[in-house]
């Protein structure tokens, strides 16, 4: 050692004598103390000769282990290896360079360093835990506790390190921000209730969009509401309203429901009628066709005989209509006999079949 250099000494230190200024005198006399504590030279001069036993050929070649020993710091500090849910980001001189896949690479130390951060990390900040945190101010003037948890992870790791400062207090506040806008625009009961879903999709896009709009490479994957209250001193109010909200939304349904089944009935009743007519309509139809035909059928044998047909059609008249009546014989003439009996066979015959039954 530089201080320790003239081996004859004696132990001097620089000044000439120990290094506090004198050299060891020996045990003394110190009241009950013990003896002084061991020589600092005499410490450093046993390092030293521990050393030379270990370099080779007593001394010679001592720059080789201190050279491997730098040698081995300076691999040690210039192989990273990169995870694989982390992205590497050499930095040369503090500047990008560029972006390292997960595996082992090398970066020239300490003239360029690598950031690791991690892309496949799903990472959680909760909002509005704290007392008054998640207090807002709702659209029609109520005040609600607003809990809520933000869900992102990296998408672009340079622009992660980069853009941003303090990228997880930058997200808090945007999504905080972005929730405040939102509710501020909805009433209270919609988000007690049924408007959940769609305040943490708004809340979402904004923020989403806003660090977009500072590059952040963050991608916020979900947005979480918590369990939102109205203050305690108002609370049961609001359970009043919720429940009255309730109901209303029950007898909705019944009356959906009934008027669900009425016209389900009505279009039933109107299905069977326009059938009906329909298959009157066809009926009708077939019937003036069918007599269409037949007076074109007796129109054309009465057009080839007249006479025979008009006979033929006068009989049939008298038939159809005579049949429906009483009918009663007259014999007239010189030789009559006036009124002659008839005896109403077809008649009878109807009796005894109905009998029969």
């Amino acid at each position: 050692m530089p201080w320790n250099s003239d081996e004859g000494g004696g132990g001097k230190g620089p000044w000439g004598q120990g290094p506090w200024g004198q050299g060891p005198k020996g045990p003394r006399n110190t009241g009950g103390r013990g003896p002084n504590p061991p020589d600092l030279d005499e410490l450093l001069q046993r390092g030293k000769d521990s050393l030379k036993n270990v370099l080779p050929a007593g001394g010679r070649g001592s720059w080789l282990l201190p050279l491997a020993l730098l040698a081995a710091f300076w691999v040690f500090n210039s192989v990273y290896q990169v995870q694989p849910d982390e992205r590497g980001i050499v930095l040369r001189f503090g500047e990008y360079t560029r972006t390292a896949d997960p595996g082992l690479h090398f970066a020239v130390w300490p003239f360029e360093t690598m950031e690791k951060p991690r892309v496949g990390a799903v990472r959680q900040i909760n909002i509005g835990m704290e007392a008054n945190e998640g207090q807002m101010l709702t659209s029609d003037k109520n005040i609600i506790s607003v809990p809520f948890s933000v869900f992102w992870r990296i998408l672009e790791p340079k622009d992660f390190l980069f853009n941003v400062a303090d990228q997880e207090r930058t997200i808090r506040a945007v999504a905080q921000s972005a929730m405040r806008e939102v509710v501020g625009q909805t009433r209270a009961q919609m988000i007690l209730t049924t408007g959940k879903d769609a305040v943490a999709a708004q809340v979402q896009q904004i923020t989403q969009d806003l660090l977009d709009e500072y590059k952040a490479g963050v991608i916020v994957s979900q947005i979480n509401l918590g369990d939102v209250q109205p203050p305690a001193e108002v609370a049961n109010a609001f359970a009043e309203v919720v429940r009255a909200g309730q109901n209303q939304q029950q007898l909705i349904n019944e009356a959906e429901k009934y008027r669900n089944q009425q016209v389900q009935l009505a279009e039933g009743e109107a299905a069977k009628l326009v059938e009906d007519a329909t298959g009157y309509k066809a009926r009708v139809v077939f019937e003036a066709q069918g007599e269409a035909a037949r007076f074109l059928s007796v129109y054309n044998e009465y057009k080839n005989a007249k006479d025979v047909t008009r006979q033929r059609i006068y009989l049939e008249t008298m038939e159809g209509i005579l049949s429906k009546s009483n009918k009663v014989i007259i014999e007239g003439g010189q030789g009559g006999s006036g009124v002659v009996p008839y005896l109403p066979l077809p008649e009878i015959q109807k009796r005894a079949a109905t009998s029969g039954q």
